[in-house]
């Protein structure tokens, strides 16, 4: 059998981290492609081959995505340790992998099903290693250090000696989210050992050429947004959200671009006395961009008349034929504002032929694709949608809520923002078979887009 050496394995940068016993907490975060999912996966799987008596716990804020990330990271490290699969009885129901030999097991849990793990592990195999992952979802969604210190007292018991727990993530963009601030006050222990480490510390033939071609493309394009994606910088975030729209870059004459569209949609936002606005856009698999083609923009505020959803429903109409006629295709999609749904009927009433689809709402994940876009120049207005424009320079962050680590839009001047938002989300699943350069990272398509 061939000898496999860890070193072969690992990225030196966390050699110390394999190896440490005397800090009980082990830190570490990365840029995407740093590897620490993979170092994380290796220790666990080594752990219980090389030890007489001991169990890991694999923890991540909600048990649903488990499987499809951090379980896969380990069968992958079974087999990257040169180990059969049938060495181990490996179960998803409940979610475990444990070792034939000694009996020493890997367990899979939520934060929201640790009580059940607690009445299946084997007390003749004390736990040993605790592996948090992507623990900012533990401040993004749930209680922060509270939930992690609750976690360490549940599994520490009875183990103050050889027990570590191992947290990892990707910092996120401001330097003051709970997330960055408990790392910070972490550091200033004794018992904490913190390494982060980014794409550069690892050796090219384990990423592929391409890899490193998508980071420099990403330099090029936006340089902040590559030293936080790829290098794990909190480079800190603008109030302006699209701080990377440029007019003269992103706004042309589109309509010769027309004959190249594969599919249309349109991303619907709606209001009531707030503006309803249409965003229509094409994907062109030729160029590989996204093509404004025009927008519709009501504000019952503005104009002091109010518009029912019927009436909404027959300017819908007007606005997707005049589409069809000038680009000569259909309109495919429709991705509509998931609170509009009696507008929603009243545009399928009409037009009953349309596939209408309610959008993806989930803000940071929206705002994360269309400033890749963006950066990237695959996202390209067409003149006319200037409400659009307009909206690109005044999208803020509220900056008191910045200050104190959270990312939320001010809720003024986003309905086309919105309707844009809406429309890429829905798009995704074209664009990244496209742009394979900027498509989310394949964990569940993280949300967090990174690693």
């Amino acid at each position: 059998m061939k000898t496999i050496r860890i070193s072969e394995l690992i990225i030196p940068k966390f050699y110390s981290e394999f190896t440490d016993t005397k800090c009980m907490h082990h830190i570490l975060t990365s840029g995407r492609a740093g590897t620490k999912s993979s170092e994380a996966a290796i220790k666990a799987v080594y752990k219980i081959i090389s030890e007489d008596s001991c169990s890991v716990i694999i923890v991540r804020k909600f048990h649903n995505k488990l499987k499809k990330t951090v379980y896969k990271e380990v069968l992958r490290a079974i087999k990257r340790l040169g180990l059969s699969k049938s060495t181990f009885k490996i179960t998803t129901a409940p979610m475990e992998i444990k070792y034939k030999k000694n009996g020493n097991t890997i367990y899979f849990t939520g934060s929201d099903s640790i009580d059940d793990t607690k009445g299946i592990i084997d007390e003749n195999h004390p736990i040993k290693l605790v592996v948090i992952d992507e623990a900012t979802e533990f401040f993004e969604k749930g209680e922060g250090e509270d939930e992690l210190k609750n976690i360490e007292a549940t599994f520490v018991r009875g183990n103050d000696e050889d027990f570590t727990m191992l947290y990892l993530f990707n910092p996120p963009r401001n330097p003051q989210d709970p997330a960055n601030l408990w790392r910070e006050k972490m550091c200033t222990r004794k018992d904490v050992l913190a390494i982060h480490s980014d794409y550069r510390d690892v050796p090219q033939e384990w990423l592929g050429i391409k890899l490193i071609e998508s980071a420099e493309i990403e330099k090029q394009a936006d340089e902040k947004m590559y030293r936080w994606l790829w290098l794990g910088e909190s480079v800190g975030i603008d109030e302006v959200i699209y701080y990377m729209f440029d007019e003269n870059k992103h706004m042309q004459d589109t309509s010769d671009k027309f004959n190249k569209l594969a599919f249309i949609g349109i991303g619907v936002d709606y209001g009531q006395m707030n503006a309803t606005t249409y965003q229509a856009f094409g994907m062109s698999f030729i160029d590989k961009k996204i093509y404004g083609i025009d927008e519709y923009y009501y504000s019952g505020r503005d104009t002091m008349k109010q518009k029912s959803p019927s009436e909404y429903a027959i300017d819908f109409k007007a606005f997707k034929e005049k589409i069809e006629k000038e680009t000569k295709k259909k309109v495919t999609f429709v991705y509509i504002d998931p609170s509009a749904k009696g507008l929603a009927e009243e545009i399928k009433r009409v037009c009953p032929d349309i596939q209408i689809i309610g959008a993806d709402n989930e803000v940071k994940l929206g705002i994360q694709r269309v400033s890749k876009l963006l950066s990237y120049e695959a996202l390209i207005f067409n003149n006319r949608q200037v409400h659009l424009k307009d909206e690109m320079y005044q999208y803020m962050y509220n900056k008191d809520l910045l200050d104190k680590g959270k990312e939320e839009p001010i809720k003024d001047n986003d309905h086309c923002c919105d309707g844009l938002r809406y429309l890429i989300n829905g798009f995704w699943k074209y664009i990244k078979q496209s742009l394979p350069n900027i498509s989310d990272r394949s964990t569940e398509g993280r949300r967090n887009e990174r690693e």
